[in-house]
């Protein structure tokens, strides 16, 4: 793993292993939704470099060869010599799941690449100490866009305030920031979702982008408000839809350069995004589509 000093996108955050454990056993998957992210960018053939923390181990080992495979480049100082983390669901009788966490997200030093756009969120962007130092590079990185998803995981990020407040913070160093239904939910209960984007827009970003499930998303800037329809799909598991938006959303960014967010761009970039999303649904696990699949589809 070679150091590379520049890249279309850089993506900060949390590489994991998910563990499910049954009555019949368990089995492990490659997970994290900043890595589904990178892992995301890299099928659909952008050059992206993943800044994380994995273990010098065999579940390390798988993480970094699947990411590879999809065309991820792993900083060489992700690779630290401790064990790597983490996330386990066990299933109950009765199909009920209950969740345990084994997650040091502690930040490697690391000589990041300058990028077009900076990517985090999700785990990497509330729990400390890493969370602290993801904040410093956003606030003194050059790229010309900084996407945040929080991808809020309720068990992980502590109280409701303290994750609210750094919520704000990073959206007010973000340009786009991406949340799900459920996200807007947990940080904004009982407003409109029309309103939470209004709300977010206020703290700084140029974009904000809600998803809707089976309704859809919507897409917000100061001037424009452009709802995109749900594709029809026979839903396997929805695992990965949001990181697959996301990508799609980063990958039109960065195709796109500098141009302005206008309904044209806003309904492109929304309806790639939810296409894309469709693919993921439509088969099991985080199996974020690639590029020829996408094109094959138009």
């Amino acid at each position: 793993m070679a150091l590379r000093s520049q890249t279309d996108v850089l993506v900060i955050g949390e590489a994991l292993i998910d563990i499910v454990a049954a009555a019949d056993g368990a089995t492990e998957h490659v997970g994290g939704s900043p890595a589904n992210v990178a892992l995301g960018l890299g099928r659909l053939g952008v050059d992206v470099a993943l800044l994380t923390r994995i273990g010098a181990d065999e579940r390390g080992a798988r993480i970094a060869a699947r990411l590879g495979d999809s065309g991820v480049h792993i900083l060489p100082e992700a690779v630290v010599p401790a064990a790597t983390s983490t996330a386990t669901a066990r299933i109950g009788t009765d199909g009920s799941a209950t969740y345990a966490f084994d997650i040091d997200w502690s930040l490697p030093e690391a000589v990041a690449p300058t990028a077009k756009v900076v990517h985090t969120g999700s785990i990497a962007a509330f729990l400390e100490p890493g969370a602290a130092s993801v904040l410093a590079i956003l606030r003194t990185c050059d790229a010309a866009e900084i996407t945040f998803d929080p991808n809020i995981r309720p068990a992980l990020v502590g109280d409701r305030a303290t994750a609210f407040a750094r919520f704000q913070e990073i959206a007010a160093a973000s340009t786009v920031v991406k949340m799900s239904d459920e996200d807007a939910g947990w940080l904004f209960p009982d407003v409109p979702v029309d309103e939470v984007a209004k709300r977010v827009l206020a703290l700084g970003p140029r974009m904000v982008a809600v998803t809707l499930g089976a309704d859809g998303a919507l897409l917000a800037t100061a001037e424009h408000v452009v709802r995109i329809p749900p594709v029809r799909v026979d839903v396997v598991d929805t695992l990965g839809a949001g990181d697959t938006f996301m990508a799609s959303l980063i990958r039109s960014l960065v195709n796109a350069g500098s141009r302005d967010l206008d309904e044209g761009a806003m309904e492109s970039i929304g309806r790639a995004a939810a296409a894309a999303a469709a693919v993921t649904v439509s088969r099991a696990g985080a199996d974020l589509p690639w590029a020829r699949e996408l094109a094959a589809r138009d």
